[in-house]
């Protein structure tokens, strides 16, 4: 997994307060002046968690300004509008004054909030016009959460305190409890998930990062308006994620989870008919981490088992699989049982992936309390699947956002055509307002996905793929909070085209075109990628070598692999953000003048493949002038593969087009009977790569002797190409 850099640790001079900066505000929406002491009044804030929307840095983190320290620490935020920083005081309080000692980058225009649950908010004091130094602001209000939301900036530099200090007194009154149990309440098409007895909608996005990286990334998460996190497993190693989610006023989805999981490669296939030892070993297992977290004041809800239902196709088909679909979620529904037992506070679900499955979690499933849903590009077709279902239960989206690859037409190379930055953008924003729009049902969504690998998925999906904010992640927070506004936003990449996009020569150049803008006007950089997913599997994104030719134009050397490739174009403004955006192509064997002599002429080989995978493999397929065919050996050494060319022919030039099953080792020789051969060319550093050999001899038989082979598989050619 990759990670983003640490962020930079910015440093700049500053001006000092002048002497006028302590004067009175001008133009103020209050009168500064100093508060009379309260024989009640308490400092609360001290010492207690904070997060905030940025930091400038490490050495700025939001529990500088409460740790009690006037002048030698502070926190500092990124340089853009809006930012807020934070308090938990740990329980409800009577609220009395606020004292913000400000740095040098000062808020002109800011408001102290309150909220009891750390996510609606009501304003307690606005200001307007404030020109820095120290601000003792009275409050009337109360909450355990108090936070400054900064509106307007005194100059380009961000937010800065000293100290944010919050005064107040408890209330007497049982405060929340940290936790709160969490219900679905309400009738038929007008439920409503509470916290506390508090309406809570899910604002979420599924998690991504390393549980170890949660302190370093749940406050950003927390800076979007998100409210909950959905994870897929749950086990002794979940406890700190949980903890750092708690510290930022984030819940959790603890996902449970179950074969098939969707399909092959998610941990095989179960009989949920038959295997009841599977089926008690995962009750046990789920039941420890219910007992174990139920009680964490982070947990939200139980979600047990993802995309099962749909996923069981892969392991069974007919009467068999209906079978299956009804045992399974008849187990689910013993696991929901299980849960309430040990945990009443909580509510359960189960996931899947297509509307198909409601009918069965109806029949088999009656003790869910909901459902949950992944939907990307069908997404706003789940109301009407719910309706006409006529359904009894609320639902989230646990899985949502852009429609994925097995959504989207194929290209001109015939592979998926990945939306644009601003169509993924749209996409999440159509996300949330089809969901939001299922009033009285739909209960929130889990975004997807809050995570940071740069990779062929990452790309597609992530709103950060290498730490890079992209459009979505923006879009995404609009969503949440209403606005993003203030917030300095990623280039915009435009009109991308790659020529020639079906025909580029193996490790030759290609020719990339995008047009990029910054809204902000942030100078940018560009980096190019290629990944071979869909050429060997490769999913990695590695860095190509290309150079700029200007005006938005760029020279990409091809791979030496022939296949579709993606190419990807990423524009960054320095300022965290990254524009990306991808086309596919397909890479040929480059050209050869001349002659193609082998072209369907006599080919034996020493053996081949009769049945596996594509085969069978005749030594034919490797003179047939077809790259979509191959010659595939026996897996052993040696082999050998031989072209008679019926005459005697000048050859000045092989070409060998491998399959990923390449020869390490090999010679090529030449024989004018067919029984005495001489060798003209060898190596033993075979590489995979298209081969494209100099020869200059004459012969009627051409023969590659293979003696030591590159995986562990047989020897494989696509073409073996003479030219004369």
């Amino acid at each position: 997994m990759s990670r983003p850099p640490s962020p930079p640790l910015l440093t700049r001079r500053r001006a000092g307060l002048s002497a006028l900066a302590l004067g009175a505000l001008v133009a103020s929406s209050f009168t500064l002046a100093a508060s009379p002491a309260r024989a009640a009044d308490t400092l609360l804030s001290q010492g207690k968690p904070a997060t905030a929307s940025s930091q400038e840095g490490d050495a700025y983190a939001a529990s500088a300004a409460v740790d009690g320290d006037l002048t030698g620490t502070r926190w500092s935020s990124q340089w853009s509008d809006p930012q807020w920083l934070q308090v938990d005081l740990g329980r409800s309080a009577n609220l009395s004054r606020a004292v913000l000692t400000w740095e040098a980058a000062y808020g002109k225009s800011y408001r102290i909030q309150a909220s009891d649950n750390g996510t609606d908010w009501r304003t307690l004091r606005t200001v307007t016009g404030g020109d820095g130094g120290t601000d003792d602001l009275a409050l009337t209000g109360s909450g355990r959460y108090v936070r400054m939301l900064g509106t307007e900036r005194s100059g380009g530099y961000g937010y800065s305190l000293w100290e944010f200090q919050v005064h107040g007194n408890t209330d007497g009154t049982t405060p929340p409890p940290t936790g709160g149990a969490v219900q679905v309440t309400g009738s038929q098409g007008n439920w409503q998930l509470t916290v506390g007895g508090q309406p809570y909608t899910v604002k979420g996005l599924t998690w991504g990062p390393a549980i170890a990286d949660a302190p370093r990334y749940m406050p950003d998460v927390k800076s979007m308006g998100v409210n909950t996190i959905r994870t897929w497993g749950t086990d002794g190693g979940t406890k700190p994620l949980l903890d750092s989610a708690a510290a930022n006023g984030i819940r959790v989805i603890n996902g449970f989870w179950l074969q098939p999981g969707g399909g092959p490669g998610s941990g095989g296939c179960v009989n949920y008919v038959t295997d009841t030892t599977y089926k008690n070993t995962m009750l046990t297992e789920f039941s420890k981490w219910v007992e174990a977290y139920k009680s964490h004041p982070a947990t939200l809800m139980w979600n047990v088992g993802n995309e099962s239902v749909l996923g069981l196709q892969n392991c069974y088909s007919g009467d068999e699989l209906e079978r299956q679909r009804n045992a399974y979620t008849s187990f689910v529904n013993d696991v929901a049982k299980k849960i309430h037992s040990i945990d009443p506070d909580h509510p359960v679900t189960s996931t899947d992936a297509w509307t198909g499955a409601w009918p069965y979690y109806k029949r088999n499933a009656p003790d869910l309390d909901l459902y949950s849903m992944n939907s990307y590009g069908d997404i706003c077709n789940v109301q009407e699947d719910w309706e006409e279902g006529g359904y009894t239960k609320p639902y989230i989206i646990t899985e949502g956002g852009p429609a994925g690859e097995w959504e989207v037409p194929d290209d001109a190379n015939g592979v998926p055509d990945e939306p644009t930055d601003v169509q993924k953008a749209d996409g999440y924003t159509q996300a949330w307002n089809c969901t939001t729009g299922h009033r009285g049902v739909a209960l929130g969504a889990t975004l997807f996905h809050y995570g940071v690998e740069h990779d062929f998925g990452g790309v597609w999906f992530n709103l950060l793929p290498d730490g890079l904010k992209r459009l979505s992640y923006y879009s995404v927070k609009k969503a949440y909070t209403g606005s993003a506004g203030g917030d300095n936003t990623p280039p915009v990449i435009t009109d991308m085209t790659v020529s020639p996009a079906s025909s580029a020569p193996a490790g030759g150049e290609f020719t990339v075109r995008a047009g990029a803008r910054d809204p902000d006007g942030d100078p940018i950089t560009y980096r190019v990628f290629l990944s071979g997913n869909y050429a060997n599997g490769d999913k990695r994104l590695v860095e190509a070598e290309w150079r700029s030719t200007g005006n938005g134009t760029f020279a990409v050397t091809a791979p030496e692999k022939l296949g579709v490739w993606k190419v990807y174009i990423q524009a960054e403004d320095g300022r965290g953000n990254a524009g990306i955006e991808t086309k596919s192509v397909k890479v040929v064997a480059p050209p050869v003048t001349g002659t193609n002599v082998a072209l369907n002429k006599p080919t034996t080989a020493s053996s081949f493949q009769e049945s596996y995978g594509d085969c069978p493999c005749e030594p034919a397929k490797a003179t047939d002038g077809k790259t979509d065919t191959r010659w595939a050996s026996d897996w052993s050494d040696p082999q050998w593969i031989r072209v008679d060319l019926g005459a005697a022919t000048a050859v000045r030039k092989l070409q060998l087009v491998w399959d990923p099953a390449y020869a390490k080792s090999y010679e090529v020789q030449v024989s004018d009977d067919g029984n005495t051969w001489r060798t003209v060319h060898s190596t033993t550093t075979g590489n995979g790569d298209i081969d494209t050999i100099d020869v200059a001899t004459t012969a009627r038989h051409v023969r590659l002797h293979l003696t030591a082979r590159g995986t562990g598989w047989g020897y494989s050619l696509h073409e073996f190409g003479i030219y004369s």
